[in-house]
């Protein structure tokens, strides 16, 4: 049996925590979205970048792939 993997919507806004300031809480929204890529929206600006599955839930680096960049993670989204 095959699990279905959490994925970012459109609409819903996700959250995380700064690798280096707990203090620090990054959002984004998902404005548009692909089977292998999020736009997401934020005080930044709007980004596209690409998506990967980790144990049946989808992740995105939103700030690019560097040491401890941000990710935020299709199952932590904020209420």
């Amino acid at each position: 049996m095959e699990m279905t993997p959490t994925t970012f919507e459109v609409g819903k806004t996700y959250s995380c925590r700064s690798a280096c300031d707990y203090d620090t809480i990054f959002t984004f929204e998902v404005v548009k979205r692909t089977a292998k890529f999020v736009t997401l929206r934020s005080c930044f600006g709007e980004e596209r970048r690409g998506v990967y599955h980790w144990q049946g839930v989808e992740r995105c680096q939103p700030l690019g792939n560097y040491s401890m960049s941000p990710v935020i993670c299709a199952d932590q989204e904020v209420a």
